[in-house]
């Protein structure tokens, strides 16, 4: 694979989901959602904490950006470090970006201890992210390519070998067509094509975004 300093892919949840967990009597109860902004991740926690609000504890996490550029936890009065940190760490696991988390917990009477309160907040996280449904975005570039109809057979047979999608093509005096490339393919992409067909091959670079594989 080529090296690239573009982030090549993450997970984001087209779905949210929810889990139910009971440890010595304690119900814990995780929410998660998909967010785009930090207002939305906080607006969704005020929510939770409404829905929620005769709940001892309402703790948080949240993941923003492809690159997971911004996160932020919430023991929300839990002993520092045994809730809304093991969270995010099952978040940053998970490679989910753009999600947000809270876990409700309704006391049962029983101390469950440090290492209790750890496995139970992280236990039902990962249940309800089990339950999510997700869809994996790429980082690439949409192509342009333009060949004569003696090297389309060359073209098609290249893209197809990598698994690359036509999103559309045009037949006129020539052929025209747009490919949506994954970014580690690029560069050798582009000079398999122009070796193949002699250099008549004509590429142009429309944009780079992320999309849905």
């Amino acid at each position: 694979m080529e090296k690239t300093t573009e982030y090549e892919h993450f997970i984001m949840l087209s779905k949210g989901a929810e889990a139910e967990l009971v440890e010595k009597k304690s119900r814990f109860i995780a929410t998660v959602r998909p967010v785009t902004t930090e207002e939305e991740a906080m607006a969704f926690i005020e929510e939770m904490k409404k829905k929620y609000y005769d709940a001892r504890h309402n703790c948080s996490a949240f993941v923003i950006g492809e690159k997971g550029q911004l996160t932020r936890s919430s023991d929300d009065g839990e002993p520092s470090g045994t809730a809304g940190r093991p969270m995010l760490e099952v978040l940053l696991g998970s490679e989910i970006r753009n999600v947000a988390a809270v876990v409700t917990r309704y006391f049962g009477g029983t101390l469950l201890g440090t290492g209790g309160l750890v496995r139970a907040y992280s236990g039902v996280l990962k249940e309800a992210l089990a339950a999510c449904e997700t869809v994996e975005k790429r980082f690439g570039v949409k192509l342009k390519i333009g060949i004569d109809y003696n090297g389309i057979g060359k073209i098609q047979y290249i893209l197809a070998s990598k698994q690359i999608e036509t999103l559309e093509s045009e037949y006129g005096a020539d052929v025209s067509m747009t490919a949506m490339v994954p970014i580690e393919l690029y560069e050798g992409l582009k000079k398999e094509l122009v070796e193949a067909t002699s250099a008549r091959v004509k590429l142009e670079e429309i944009e780079r975004i992320y999309y849905i594989k």
